[in-house]
C-alpha cells in the first residue's frame, strides 16, 4: 500500500490528536492549505479501512480516529517501518543538514540524491533552502563542481545548530523521557528514520554515562536547574564529548574566559568536566569548560534562596522595580509591594539577559496564544521591556514569558483549591499552565509546580487537582493530560471533575508534629534574623582614603561587637566579590557590598558615611561615584529563611525612587524606622 510523505504526516498528527484536531489547526502544521486537507482525508480514509480506523468529524472538535487502540499502534509501527520513498521537504533537508553537520570531509550531491532517492536537482534546491537556515546561524555552505558541498563555520556554531535541531524535534519530555527510559517508554520500533539520524548525532551510551554523572553531582550543584536547561546541559555535554573524540577543538574569547572563570559556575563546571574526564577517559580543555559555564550563567533556576543576594541581582532588580512601577501605573494596579512578582521577575530575567546578550537563543512554542489572550497586557509590558531594558533587543519570545508573570500576580486569590502542575519543561510552561488555570478556575488559589525528577517525593492526596503537560505512566493517582494554553474541552473536563469530586480532606494530621515543629523552626529563624539586623543596624560616619580602608574598617567594628569572627576571611570575600562584577548601584551615590562567610557569626546590614566620594565600578559596568557603603554578610550556611530576609532587605534598597533617596540620605533612626515597618510587613507575610 502507497502512502504519500504528506499523507503519513497527517497520519501521524491525527494519531497524536486523541481528542481531535481541526483541519485548520492541521492545514497549519502542514503548511499548506484547508483545501488541500480536506481533498487528502479521502485517501487517508481508504488508509484507515485496512487496520479497521475511520474518520470522525465532530463540530466544535474537529477531526479523531476512532478504533481500537492496538490498531492504532499497529498502523503507527507501519508508518515508522516505511520504506521511506518519499520524504517531505522539511525532513529530507533536515537529513541532508544532518549529514553535513557529521561529515569530516565534503559530501557529493550524486551522494545524498541516492541516499534520499531524489535527483540531484532536488537535492541542490534543498541546499539553497538550507544555505538560508545556516546564514542565521552564523554558518555557511561552501558548494564548488567536482569538490562537493560541507558546512563552513565555528564549532560553537556548529554545535549550537545541533542542539536546535534536537531540540526542534524533541521537546523537553520527549527528550527526559530518552534518557530515562522509564516514564515514557518508547518502542524503538516507533523511531522514524529522521529521528533515528537526530539521535545519531549524540550516542545513546555517552548520552546516559553523562546524564549518570550530572546526577550525581546534583546534590553539589550551587542551585538547583529547571529541567529545560538539565536537558540542554546534557545535550551540550554530549555534543561536546562527541567532537572532543573527532578532534574538533572550540575556541573562546580568552579574555571572556579569564571574566567568568571567577564566578561559582565555573566552579562548578571544573567539577563537571573532572567528572566527564574521569568517565571517558579523556582531557576537556578550559574552552569547553568556558562553554559549560556559559550553560550554567544562561539555565533557568528551581531554586531561588540565596540566589537574589549572592549573585549581584541588584542591577536587573532595580530595573524590575523600574518595569513593575511602569505596568501599574499602565494597568492602574499596584503590584509594587508584590514580593513574589519582583522575586519570579529577577531570577527569570536574570539567566534570559544573559542568553540574550550572548545570542544563545531564546524559544516560545506558545507566543501566539499568550498574545492572543493577554492582547492588552502583552502591549504594555512590551512597551515596558522597551523602555526599561533599552541597551538589549529582547525579543517578543522572551517579552511573553514576562506577560505570564505579570498575569500570574494579576490572579492570585487568597482561598480556594489546592493544584499541583506537572511538568517537563521546568519554570517556562509550568508557569503558563498555572496562569491559565487560575484565570479558567478561579475557584485554585493554590498552584505548586514540580518537575519529572520530584514526582516521587509528591503526596498526591495534597492536591485537588493535578495536572501535566505530558502522559507520566508511572504516576497511579488520577491527573489531567493538558495542553500548557489548556483547551476549553481540557478547562470543561476539569470543571465536572471538581464538581463531582467532595470538599478536600487534605491530610494535615499526618505527621502534624513534624510540620509544626519545622514551621516553628521557619518562623523563629526568620524573626532572629530580623531582630539581629534591625539591633545591629547602624548609619555612621567613616574616615577613609580608599573603599579598602573603608572596608577594613567597617570589619574591625563588626569584629569588636562580635559579628564577625575574623576579619581577613570576610574582607577576602568581599574583595572577590568586587572582582565578579560592580557593585555599585547605578542612579544612585550607593554601593552594595555583600558576602557570605564562615568568619560571619550573624547577619548584619550597616551603611557607612564616606568622608571622601569613592569611584567604583558599577553594575552596569560603568565606573561611578558613590558617598555611601552599604554592607550586608551573612553566615556561608545561612538557612533560606534568613536568606529570604536578607533578598528581601536588598530589594528594598532600589523599591523605588522614594526607598533610593532615603538610603542615599536618611538617618539612622529614619532608615531605621523605614527598615522595621518593611521587615514586620514581610514577616506577617510569610506567615
Amino acid at each position: 500500500m502507497y502512502i504519500s510523505a504528506r499523507e503519513r504526516k497527517i497520519l501521524d498528527v491525527l494519531l497524536s490528536h486523541e481528542k481531535g484536531i481541526t483541519v485548520g489547526e492541521l492545514a497549519e502544521q502542514l503548511d499548506v492549505s484547508n483545501r488541500t486537507i480536506h481533498r487528502d482525508l479521502k485517501g487517508i480514509e481508504r488508509i484507515l479501512e485496512k487496520y479497521e480506523l475511520r474518520l470522525v468529524k465532530k463540530a466544535g472538535v474537529g477531526i479523531q480516529v476512532i478504533g481500537e487502540e492496538h490498531q492504532k499502534k499497529e498502523l503507527q509501527i507501519r508508518l515508522f517501518h516505511l520504506s521511506h520513498t518519499e520524504y517531505t521537504p522539511e525532513e529530507r533537508q533536515t537529513m541532508i543538514l544532518i549529514a553535513l553537520l557529521e561529515a569530516a570531509e565534503p559530501v557529493k550531491l550524486i551522494s545524498l540524491a541516492n541516499d534520499l532517492n531524489v535527483t540531484v536537482a532536488t537535492i541542490s534546491n534543498d541546499l539553497d533552502k538550507i544555505q538560508e537556515t545556516l546564514e542565521k546561524h552564523g554558518l555557511s555552505l561552501i558548494r564548488k563542481r567536482g569538490y562537493g558541498v560541507e558546512i563552513a563555520g565555528s564549532e560553537s556554531a556548529k554545535r549550537k545548530m545541533m542542539s536546535e535541531l534536537l531540540f526542534y524535534h524533541f521537546d523537553e519530555s520527549e527528550f527526559l523521557s530518552f534518557m530515562k527510559e522509564s516514564i515514557l517508554k518508547k518502542s524503538s520500533d516507533m523511531m522514524n528514520t529522521v529521528t533515528e539520524k537526530l539521535l545519531g548525532l549524540v550516542d545513546k551510551k555517552k548520552l546516559f554515562t553523562i546524564e549518570k554523572q550530572i546526577e550525581k553531582m546534583k546534590a553539589e550543584l550551587p542551585f538547583m536547574i529547571a529541567d529545560s536547561s538539565y536537558v540542554a546541559l546534557v545535550i551540550h555535554l554530549a555534543l561536546a564529548i562527541e567532537r572532543i573524540m573527532q578532534g574538533e577543538p572550540i575556541n573562546f574569547e580568552a579574555q571572556y574566559l579569564e571574566t567568568i572563570c571567577a564566578t561559582k559556575e565555573y566552579e562548578t563546571a571544573e567539577k563537571i568536566a573532572k567528572s566527564l574526564e574521569e568517565a571517558f577517559h579523556i582531557t576537556i580543555p578550559k574552552e569547553e569548560i568556558g562553554y559549560i559555564t556559559m550553560h550554567l550563567m544562561g539555565a533557568k533556576l528551581r531554586d531561588r534562596q540565596g540566589y537574589m543576594l549572592e549573585e549581584a541581582s541588584l542591577e536587573i532588580g532595580r530595573k524590575v522595580q523600574e518595569l513593575i512601577r511602569f505596568v501599574s501605573k499602565e494597568l492602574y494596579t499596584d503590584l509594587t509591594n508584590d514580593f513574589p512578582l519582583y522575586e519570579d521577575l529577577v531570577i527569570h530575567l536574570k539567566p534570559a539577559l544573559y542568553r540574550i546578550q550572548h545570542n544563545m537563543g531564546i524559544t516560545n512554542p506558545l507566543l501566539e496564544k499568550i498574545v492572543q489572550d493577554y492582547c492588552e497586557l502583552f502591549s504594555i509590558v512590551e512597551k515596558g521591556m522597551n523602555k526599561v531594558f533599552s541597551d538589549v533587543t529582547v525579543p517578543k519570545e522572551e517579552i511573553g514569558y514576562v506577560v505570564l508573570h505579570f498575569a500570574s500576580a494579576l490572579l492570585r486569590e487568597k482561598n480556594g483549591l489546592h493544584a499541583l502542575v506537572i511538568c517537563s519543561s521546568g519554570l517556562g510552561t509550568a508557569k503558563i499552565l498555572a496562569t491559565r488555570l487560575k484565570k479558567e478556575i478561579p475557584d485554585i488559589s493554590y498552584i505548586e509546580q514540580k518537575s519529572f525528577f520530584e514526582l516521587r517525593h509528591v503526596d498526591a492526596s495534597q492536591y485537588d487537582l493535578i495536572v501535566s503537560t505530558v502522559p507520566i505512566h508511572t504516576f497511579t493517582e488520577p491527573y489531567f493530560v493538558v495542553s500548557p494554553m489548556l483547551q476549553e474541552d481540557e478547562v470543561a473536563s476539569i470543571r465536572q471533575f471538581l464538581k463531582n469530586k467532595k470538599a478536600p480532606v487534605r491530610k494535615k494530621q499526618v505527621n502534624a508534629s513534624g510540620n509544626t515543629i519545622q514551621k516553628m523552626s521557619s518562623i523563629h529563624v526568620m524573626s532572629e534574623t530580623i531582630v539581629q539586623l534591625l539591633n545591629g543596624f547602624t548609619v555612621q560616619p567613616i574616615q577613609a582614603n580608599s573603599l579598602r580602608e573603608v572596608l577594613a574598617q567597617a570589619c574591625h567594628q563588626l569584629w569588636t561587637k562580635g559579628i564577625i569572627q575574623e576579619i581577613e576571611p570576610v574582607l577576602t570575600e568581599l574583595f572577590n566579590r568586587e572582582k565578579i562584577g560592580g557593585l555599585g548601584i547605578p542612579e544612585t551615590s550607593l554601593a552594595l557590598y555583600h558576602a557570605r562567610s564562615s568568619a560571619v557569626s550573624r547577619p548584619s546590614f550597616t551603611i557607612y558615611e564616606l568622608s571622601h566620594e569613592q569611584t567604583v565600578m558599577g553594575m552596569d559596568n560603568k565606573p561611578m561615584n558613590i558617598k555611601r557603603v552599604l554592607l550586608l554578610l551573612a553566615p556561608s550556611h545561612a538557612p533560606d529563611e534568613m536568606l529570604s530576609v536578607l533578598s528581601h532587605m536588598s530589594s528594598l534598597i532600589i523599591k523605588d525612587d522614594g526607598s533610593i533617596e532615603l538610603f542615599s540620605t536618611g538617618t539612622e533612626e529614619q532608615l531605621h524606622s523605614f527598615l522595621s515597618e518593611s521587615l514586620e510587613k514581610f514577616f506577617y507575610e510569610h506567615l
